[in-house]
């Protein structure tokens, strides 16, 4: 029997105006609460200006269906809220499938990086491409995170490591969001590894990415900073370093931390009230209470941990003692996740990690919604984003169930029909 969501999560605008539109005779997963699914069985959506206007039974409808929309719906399957990818590398140019050959043959991640491979030859590729070369190269990455769902998109920069090719990158990505008619949030993440000119000086890396940062953030490039805190990356006291000046700034911090090894970088990331920390497998249970005291969320990057074949798994039990809530994103890279859907993401957050369906549903909407520090989507709720997409499903754990396949049947941002 499906779950009815409460009252209070029933809502509809009233006023005179006629809603953009109306779907009708679907099932929704609001995710409206705290458990469950908050599911609603043959009900209606409505939504006008870009919002939500009317989440709740058809049966409840303030007047005649057609005279409330100016288009009207009749469909059938699930509706939940578009999936926010919140976490990904999608801007590169070039591939790294050799090096996934290396690694079936038994080269280790940091053996390929320390060899010069890995993020470095992507910076190589992204530093020769042009803006237009870069965009052409990542826009039909980006179509297929829509395609199977993604309504907001957090895309990092990283792969030029110098001011004038992350400057192209983060460019890149606010073109994206244009040209699909997605949210995307960018974030800055120059302190990815070590370019050649700064081999043997990460201080002074350092010191010119924080240079940059005004520079980028005055030409409304960064929504965000973010570095690689590990041993092949950048240590805690210069990650903190840069985490200071982005606070200077006014700009939130987010973490790839505790992949490799536990340098207690979700501890910093939280410190500095971050909005996420990343990969965390090796994450400490003392990091873990000072996200949950700081608000920091847990983005799980099953992709990676899969193409790597990682045996270490992110403390799950303590993210769930403590409360801290789990986001699911795919990583999208060029090295260690070349994955694009965010739905097969969800199913091996369930296959790896154990999550629920439910719990990987939530990850990839809610919470990942609260990864990037957004409010205003990741539930089904009058007045949210109309953000949401349509699945031919008979319930919603299916979407962290099938391995493949095309589920998707319509996808709206903002109340418009992009996929």
């Amino acid at each position: 029997m499906t779950e009815t969501a409460s009252p209070d999560s029933r809502s509809a605008d009233t006023g005179d105006a006629r809603w953009d539109g109306l779907i009708v005779g679907v099932s929704l997963a609001t995710l409206d609460g705290a458990d469950g699914y908050g599911g609603i069985a043959d009900a209606a959506l409505g939504w006008r200006g870009g919002r939500l206007t009317y989440v709740g039974p058809r049966a409840r409808l303030p007047g005649p269906e057609d005279a409330l929309a100016d288009e009207l719906i009749e469909a059938r399957g699930w509706i939940t809220p578009g999936l926010v990818d919140c976490h990904t590398h999608v801007v590169f140019a070039g591939d790294r499938a050799r090096e996934f050959e290396m690694r079936l043959r038994g080269e280790s991640y940091e053996a390929i990086a320390r060899a010069g491979g890995g993020i470095l030859s992507t910076v190589r590729a992204v530093r020769e491409a042009d803006e237009d070369t870069l965009l052409a190269q990542s826009l039909p990455r980006a179509k297929a995170l829509v395609a199977d769902g993604v309504t907001t998109l957090e895309i990092k920069s990283g792969y030029g490591l110098d001011l004038a090719s992350e400057r192209r990158m983060l460019r890149v990505a606010r073109r994206l969001g244009e040209a699909l008619g997605i949210t995307v949030r960018t974030t800055c993440l120059a302190a990815h590894a070590l370019p050649p000119e700064f081999s043997d000086d990460a201080d002074g890396y350092i010191d010119a990415v924080i240079e940059w940062l005004p520079v980028l953030h005055g030409e409304g490039l960064v929504d965000a900073v973010d570095a690689f805190c590990e041993g092949i990356g950048f240590s805690p006291d210069q990650t903190r370093r840069l985490f200071e000046a982005a606070r200077a700034l006014g700009l939130p911090v987010k973490l790839h931390a505790d992949q490799l090894s536990d340098l207690g970088g979700a501890g910093l990331a939280a410190a500095f009230d971050g909005l996420s920390a990343d990969h965390v497998e090796y994450t400490s249970e003392d990091s873990v209470r000072a996200m949950a005291a700081h608000g920091t969320v847990a983005v799980l990057l099953p992709g990676a941990f899969h193409v790597l074949r990682e045996t270490r798994l992110p403390p799950l039990d303590a993210f769930r003692a403590h409360g801290v809530p789990m986001a699911v994103a795919t990583d999208c890279n060029p090295g260690t996740a070349p994955l694009l859907s965010l739905r097969q993401a969800m199913q091996l957050s369930c296959t790896h990690f154990r999550l629920t369906p439910e719990e990987a549903l939530r990850g990839a909407t809610t919470h990942a919604a609260r990864a990037l520090g957004l409010d205003d989507r990741g539930v089904l709720r009058a007045g949210a984003r109309a953000d949401f997409v349509l699945w031919d499903i008979a319930h919603p754990a299916e979407l962290g169930y099938w391995l493949g396949g095309r589920l998707c049947r319509g996808v709206f941002a903002g109340g418009r029909l992009i996929a």
